[in-house]
């Protein structure tokens, strides 16, 4: 086990209130190829905070990696919502393009 991977899975299990924990654990467990924990840990994050921007981009390129397109859309759909809603015109365009390149 990674030294990261370790330090990242203490603190949330310590229930961590920082999204950054979280989402780096979810891209950590990807990076490892470890794709069923990293989603868990994305649909976690967006449990205890789902104004997280980034998470969404991130989730929906693991769930279309996955073959899980229909999903993969769902989470653009919530993630441009939280980005029109915060005004971040960076994520809204990334999220926006990555929703084209899946048909949706």
């Amino acid at each position: 086990m990674s030294k990261r991977l370790a330090m990242l899975e203490k603190m949330t299990a310590a229930g961590s209130a920082d999204p950054f924990a979280w989402y780096g654990l979810a891209l950590e467990y990807r990076t490892l190829g470890r794709i069923d924990e990293a989603i868990q840990t994305f649909h976690t994050l967006r449990d205890r905070d789902p104004s997280y921007v980034p998470m969404y981009l991130m989730a929906a390129q693991t769930l279309d990696r996955a073959g899980r397109r229909d999903e993969a859309r769902t989470w653009i759909g919530q993630g441009i919502a939280q980005a029109k809603a915060k005004g971040d015109d960076h994520a809204l365009s990334e999220l926006s393009s990555l929703l084209a390149e899946l048909g949706g």
